[in-house]
């Protein structure tokens, strides 16, 4: 179980408040989790994150800091985003008890990331567009506003719960938990070199390129490629451009 809870990042995208910065941490601690992830905080953990901690202020003085959520999520092989609403295109939905069945299924392979939003907005759809799954808490419909901490603590809670708990499960799925699927990172890599070749190509131009690629995203992240697809995929990128390229050739020596 222990292997598992440190395989679990929570990420934090551009935090405002240093309090809920402390206020995280020790959720995460009082749950057995350690792996703290930061993206483009306003400020780093001061004096208030410290005191909020209560405790667990080593996880602050470990977080890893970044610059943008590709890199907080390098090597991740399953990436859910918490969300308050619902978004213009659907992404899968998961509840706080199926969401930490599966980071605790995955995490048994590889590391694992939980992406919170920012205080005030959330997570923006280019981001959510990185996650293979969401995960909503059910709170009350007329009074929904819930802390980014006390959302971590309900769904730190689920997951020392479900471990505690060692649910096993015989599915489809669990087969897939032993792939080698393809990280966060080098989906990335493929996101960025399928745009290339869709615009090379003819396909897609410039102004319809962005809702296309969210729902390309939506449709490669719920396929969970492994990396052996993966590498076959680029291969028929590359082929793609490539032959664009000499029936071009050929048409101007003709």
């Amino acid at each position: 179980m222990t292997d598992s809870l440190a395989r679990i990042r929570f990420v934090m995208v551009e935090t405002t408040h240093t309090g809920n910065m402390g206020a995280m941490a020790r959720a995460m601690k009082t749950m057995g989790l350690s792996r703290m992830e930061l993206v483009s905080p306003k400020t780093r953990p001061d004096a208030e994150a410290m005191a909020r901690a209560s405790g667990a202020d080593v996880l602050l003085e470990s977080a890893g800091v970044h610059e943008n959520l590709v890199d907080a999520l390098a090597g991740c092989r399953l990436v859910i985003g918490a969300s308050a609403r619902l978004r213009s295109i659907e992404w899968p939905l998961l509840d706080p008890s199926e969401c930490a069945r599966r980071l605790l299924d995955e995490a048994a392979e590889g590391d694992v990331a939980l992406v919170f939003g920012r205080e005030s907005s959330g997570l923006s759809n280019d981001e959510l567009a990185r996650c293979h799954y969401l995960v909503h808490i059910p709170t009350n419909p007329d009074f929904s506003s819930l802390n980014i901490a006390a959302a971590g603590q309900v769904l730190a809670y689920e997951i020392r719960r479900q471990a505690l708990a060692g649910v096993q499960r015989e599915s489809a799925a669990d087969s897939e938990e032993r792939r080698d699927l393809a990280p966060a990172d080098e989906m990335e890599g493929f996101f960025g070199h399928l745009l290339e070749t869709l615009l090379h190509i003819g396909f897609s131009d410039p102004e319809q390129s962005r809702t296309l690629m969210k729902r390309l995203r939506r449709l490669f992240n719920r396929a969970r490629l492994d990396r052996v697809e993966l590498n076959i995929l680029r291969g028929i990128l590359n082929a793609a451009q490539g032959r664009k390229t000499s029936e071009r050739f050929k048409r101007h020596d003709a």
